[in-house]
């Protein structure tokens, strides 16, 4: 955080919404070097050349703890010069090379969704890489589509080696998972079934929750058995990103769950395995009337967070509502608000077919959210921080089911990056007016940015042993 270098470069996975467009879903090479003269501009695009991916999240082939340098022998340190990127809707794995010319990834090994498929998962989601040079994926259906929360194991020539968790007890569903090796521990976060989810998200699926997750899951590292289980409720509802905390002798963290935009927090009982849970931040949902149709409740959507390296931020969206919101939390059981910012939502002011019928929180309706003469359509969505903690990131796209659903003129206009300049010293966010990724005007038509990395580790893929 407080040595590594500035990032220059942004990879970051785009998808495709048009399903019939050959080229399909893509990682996008941005520069975000302010010295460059193809600053904020796309300057290479990775084709998976193949339809009906849905390329989500991605990972790292080695940990960033291993990371090569010159001045490391490269016969004992491995090399961080691969990108992993599953595929949620076809079960393809594709791995990058980002090493050879960085600006200008490579697909060097698909790996076929047939290969999930015969150990009997499906829906791949987060990589992580792990301290003994393989690689873990999480799933999260079975080859039905039904719900199944497992993780698939890859080797470091990506060679599959079946499934991660030991015994008959398994989560009822997957997404997310994050790990502290200091404390033998594991701990994963529940989406839902595949099938469900890919029809995309209604309010009338309120009425039927019980294809979605409400829990989150601790499985002792060294055996690979899930051990327990804390049920959230309706109030815990697609807990979705899960993080501990980055420092490795702390066991605690955070989990934020969409649909009803709460945070929990969750910390290792004294004396015990166990860990209690507990809510911390509860952002009330809001009264809105669209078009003729009844009042609804419109929860804030909270599908990414985010911990600064130092462990002092938490950083969470509200993709519906439309603000991005900062806490302080160095008391992590009561987090301070110290920064918002709104870039956009269903709420906005000129919005003339929607009414807010009730607000617990705000006295106006956000004004929309204009950067360069662009308007922002959709909602702050996945974010990466800057080692240093100054510069956010903030993408637009959720899942491409889901845009078409809730933002069709994202879709239709395309996605956007955009930036959040942090104040680390005093807490506050203010948006970099001069900054804006726009995917509106692709080779083959307007396309959705999702998760966003760093060639040399980020705030969100990194874990760290401890002696």
């Amino acid at each position: 955080m407080k040595y590594g270098k500035r990032e220059k470069l942004l990879y970051t996975v785009t998808v495709q919404p048009n399903l019939n467009e050959p080229h399909g879903d893509y990682l996008s090479t941005v520069d975000v070097d302010p010295d460059s003269p193809t600053f904020c501009q796309i300057i290479h695009r990775t084709f998976t050349n193949r339809l009906g991916n849905e390329l989500h999240h991605s990972g790292w082939n080695t940990c960033s703890s291993c990371y090569h340098t010159e001045e490391t022998s490269t016969d004992l340190v491995p090399k961080r010069d691969k990108l992993i990127l599953p595929a949620l809707n076809s079960d393809f794995i594709y791995v990058l090379d980002v090493a050879t010319d960085p600006r200008k990834p490579e697909i060097v090994k698909t790996i076929d969704g047939s290969v999930l498929k015969s150990h009997n998962v499906t829906a791949p989601h987060t990589a992580h890489c792990l301290a003994n040079g393989n690689i873990m994926i999480s799933t999260m259906g079975d080859t039905e589509g039904n719900a199944k929360g497992d993780f698939v194991l890859f080797d470091a020539n990506f060679n599959c080696l079946g499934t991660w968790i030991k015994g008959e007890n398994k989560p009822y569903c997957g997404y997310d998972f994050w790990y502290q090796p200091y404390f033998d521990v594991m701990v994963s976060s529940e989406w839902g079934a595949p099938k469900k989810f890919k029809r995309g998200w209604s309010d009338d699926d309120l009425t039927d929750l019980t294809q979605y997750g409400c829990r989150i899951n601790f499985f002792k590292w060294s055996t690979r058995t899930l051990y327990q289980t804390i049920d959230l409720g309706m109030e815990g509802v697609t807990p979705l990103e899960i993080r501990f905390m980055h420092n490795p002798k702390r066991a605690e963290g955070f989990v934020g769950c969409a649909l009803n935009a709460n945070v929990y927090y969750f910390k290792k009982k004294s004396n015990s395995d166990e860990f209690d849970c507990r809510k911390v931040i509860d952002v009330p949902s809001k009264l809105v009337q669209m078009g003729n149709g009844r009042p609804r409740k419109m929860g804030g959507l909270i599908s990414d967070i985010l911990l600064s390296l130092d462990d002092r931020f938490l950083y969470i969206n509200l993709w519906r509502h439309g603000d991005l919101r900062q806490y302080d939390i160095t008391d992590p059981e009561n987090p301070k608000l110290t920064g918002q910012v709104f870039l956009g939502g269903s709420l906005c002011s000129d919005l003339t077919d929607v009414k807010v019928v009730e607000d617990l929180e705000l006295k106006e309706r956000p004004d929309p959210c204009y950067i360069k003469g662009r308007r922002l359509e959709g909602g702050p969505q996945m974010m990466q921080l800057s080692l240093d903690g100054k510069r956010l990131y903030v993408s637009s796209s959720l899942y491409s089911p889901w845009d078409k659903m809730f933002y069709p003129k994202m879709v239709e206009k395309g996605g956007h990056i955009c930036l959040i300049d942090v104040d680390i010293v005093n807490g506050g966010m203010k948006l970099n007016e001069n900054f804006l990724v726009d995917f509106g005007k692709e080779p083959y038509g307007a396309t959705l940015p999702h998760e966003m990395r760093y060639p040399g580790g980020d705030c969100t893929s990194d874990i760290w042993l401890a002696a």
